[in-house]
């Protein structure tokens, strides 16, 4: 299983329009790969940075998504709740609210993984709003595979 994104390469920075710096907007992803068997898919995008790469002493949870169909092949920029794919549930980011929260690190160039999971049954409604603690506890045992694609970004002011 593979994920990535047309606007910055594994490894590379995310431009400033996807941040605190720019319009905040969720960049554009896409995947392939997906195994036959799975019924759903995660989406957890963190930062094991903060507050500070040089000292960190958290993971920063950005962008919580759960049950996205396994026929799903990616998200558009900027998706909209409502334009999320049938059945997907939004978690709750380290902000206390869902959807994206792009990168705004206070100090530092910080790594942010979008890690995708392919789940073997799709998680209970009753999760509603889960933390990335909640959701990780409910998928244990179903991952069949995972991906993850790494941008970086440091404040430009």
């Amino acid at each position: 299983m593979e994920i990535r994104s047309t606007a910055f390469a594994d490894g590379a920075s995310i431009p400033p329009h996807y941040t605190c710096e720019g319009d905040d907007v969720s960049p554009p992803l896409a995947w392939t790969g997906v195994p036959a068997g799975a019924k759903a898919l995660a989406l957890v995008v963190d930062d094991p940075d903060a507050p500070d790469p040089a000292h960190p002493k958290t993971t920063w949870v950005h962008w919580v998504l759960y049950n996205l169909p396994a026929s799903s092949t990616g998200l558009a920029e900027g998706v909209a709740p409502a334009a999320l794919p049938e059945g997907t549930c939004q978690g709750t980011n380290d902000w206390r609210r869902t959807g994206w929260g792009g990168p705004c690190p206070p100090i530092g160039r910080h790594r942010y993984y979008f890690k995708l999971y392919a789940l073997d049954a799709a998680l209970p409604a009753s999760l509603g709003a889960a933390t990335k603690a909640s959701l990780e506890k409910a998928m244990h045992g179903r991952v069949l595979a995972s991906a993850t694609l790494v941008g970086t970004y440091q404040k430009q002011r």
